[in-house]
């Protein structure tokens, strides 16, 4: 499961973002650390493809894929040595696939701002500077580890070492670890090191109401900051404000209060969306009487890893894999008509899946 961690400063939005997101109810307070320990939710991903499926083969249930948001507390400047509970949140963020960097970029006299005035640039560049501290502390102290055992001749501290050297000096000079790019050799320890600034970033911008669509001067900022860093990061655009009206309408309502904002998808639908192509994650469907589900995999995966997010058991006894494309299945109306017009392929370990792919996998036990 895709876990996205949301960090950013006290009162830009966060707590009321995972509300809207997750219906968690979790604490709403005007005052910093309103948050400490950890909310988490469980959201839906979006799929219409999956009300296609299910409309064609009457299961018994429908699940899409799923997203835990976790609501980290607020961090503050000084995190990294401690402050506001930092060591605690740091903690926290380890443990998320990537993180939902939440800045604020609307004014408010009645919600303060911790540092005063809005200014989404700043606020960024003080959690980027916590975030990279700690890593530069944690990295400094591999290290000591790493040199002593090249020392050695160990071929594997070796080759740490100079990741880790490479990652020193990145961190040193301003630039998160994710911009340090390992070799096929050194992806798994760079991996080990789990920092905090190696892992992916989508930005959620926190505007009033009536800038959803088009933005304000604070959003055209924050991009040229990151443009001026060549950080391909994504921003999108909310309000959580109206994330929060928008949960307490009937599902029936929700479409006609989105365009009239302009918008064709929610704050959820457009996170969700864009957190998938950061982590380049694909979807592929199972159909059948019981059940129709989307199983989340990442880009370039084969088809026995695809069989293995359903059971280990799968990937290890995978033997093929039927495998029909979503158009086509949609198009025909299901197995049947799919295998009797020779639609259906039996793909072998090789494959690799594709978005979409409606799959049925033969394996040994």
């Amino acid at each position: 499961m895709l876990r996205l961690g949301i960090v950013g400063l006290p009162n830009v939005g966060k707590s009321t973002l995972f509300n809207a997101l997750t219906s968690a109810k979790a604490l709403v307070a005007n005052y910093p650390f309103a948050t400490i320990e950890p909310n988490t939710g469980i959201v839906q991903v979006p799929d219409p493809r999956l009300d296609a499926l299910s409309r064609i083969v009457v299961p018994e249930r429908t699940v899409p894929a799923v997203v835990e948001f976790v609501d980290i507390a607020g961090l503050v400047k000084g995190a990294s040595e401690g402050e506001g509970l930092g060591n605690q949140f740091l903690a926290n963020i380890r443990e998320v696939d990537a993180i939902l960097h939440v800045v604020r970029c609307f004014s408010d006299d009645d919600v303060q701002h911790v540092m005063g005035e809005v200014d989404p640039v700043r606020d960024r560049e003080i959690i980027n500077i916590e975030l990279g501290l700690a890593d530069l502390a944690s990295v400094e102290k591999r290290l000591d580890k790493s040199a002593r055992s090249a020392r050695s001749g160990d071929p594997q501290a070796k080759l740490e070492l100079r990741l880790l050297e490479a990652v020193r000096d990145a961190l040193a000079a301003g630039r998160p670890a994710r911009t340090v790019m390992p070799t096929g050799d050194e992806a798994a320890a760079f991996g080990s090191f789990n920092l905090l600034t190696a892992k992916p970033v989508l930005y959620a911008a926190n505007v009033a109401e009536d800038e959803i669509a088009a933005g304000n001067r604070h959003v055209a900022a924050l991009r040229s900051a990151l443009a001026r860093e060549e950080e391909t990061a994504e921003i999108v655009t909310f309000s959580a404000k109206v994330e929060a009206e928008l949960a307490e309408l009937p599902p029936e309502d929700r479409a006609e209060f989105l365009e009239s904002l302009g918008l064709a998808e929610s704050g959820l639908d457009r996170l969700a969306h864009a957190a998938y192509h950061l982590l380049g994650l694909r979807s592929y469907f199972t159909a059948g009487e019981k059940e129709v589900r989307a199983w989340t995999i990442h880009r370039g995966d084969r088809a026995p890893a695809a069989a293995g997010v359903i059971h280990s058991d799968f990937e290890k006894g995978f033997i093929r894999a039927e495998t029909v494309g979503y158009d086509d299945f949609v198009r025909v109306g299901g197995w049947k008509p799919a295998r009797e017009l020779g639609l259906s392929r039996a793909e072998g370990k090789e494959y690799v899946v594709r978005d979409g792919d409606v799959m049925l996998f033969r394996f040994s036990s």
